[in-house]
């Protein structure tokens, strides 16, 4: 596959089928590996999670904070409620892996889980890129044991998608590049 049709097959990916493999997870985080970063720090650390106790408080912390949060104005509490709840649910059968870096660094981060993105699509896998904030983050960073001096990124899921990707809708080609001014 070339480059240009790995960033057009790229797709965000909430429920799998089956999560990557092992050696498809280094793969990936390898590439994640080789991404720029200022004054080639290199801030990250990645934590390949496979222990479904460990997976599953991920997915528990994820459906609390997401029930707080209403995303459109004609969304119901019982609505929200179903959306958190499948926040939880889509950690099932995804290979998981949180992106770390040292304190102050997450733009390395960042940059590390796009590549990670793209390499996923060129395995033929999707991708869902989860965060976490305020007690959730600290719990998230207790529970996979990050050191002082480091944070958690996200939480990478990649896996084989459960069901058939359809490209999303995009705007009009160029509609958002401006020259000089917006």
């Amino acid at each position: 596959m070339d480059f240009y049709e790995v960033i057009e097959k790229r797709r965000t990916i909430r429920v799998f089928k089956e999560g990557a493999t092992e050696e498809q997870l280094r793969r990936i985080i390898l590439t994640g590996s080789k991404a720029p970063s200022g004054g080639n720090s290199q801030p990250w650390e990645f934590i390949i999670i496979d222990n479904p106790e460990v997976i599953e408080r991920l997915g528990e912390l994820k459906y609390q904070i997401s029930r707080r949060f209403k995303m459109r104005a004609d969304q119901t509490p019982q609505d929200v409620e179903e959306q958190a709840l499948n926040q939880k649910r889509n950690f099932k059968n995804a290979g998981v892996v949180a992106v770390c870096t040292t304190q102050g660094q997450s733009s390395g981060g960042w940059l590390a889980v796009g590549s990670m993105s793209l390499a996923a699509a060129a395995e033929g896998l999707g991708s869902n890129i989860i965060t976490y904030w305020g007690n959730a983050k600290k719990e998230v960073e207790q529970l996979i044991g990050l050191p002082e001096g480091y944070e958690l990124t996200c939480v990478l899921k990649l896996g084989v998608p459960a069901s058939e990707v359809v490209p999303p809708e995009r705007r009009a080609e160029f509609s958002w590049l401006h020259k000089n001014k917006f």
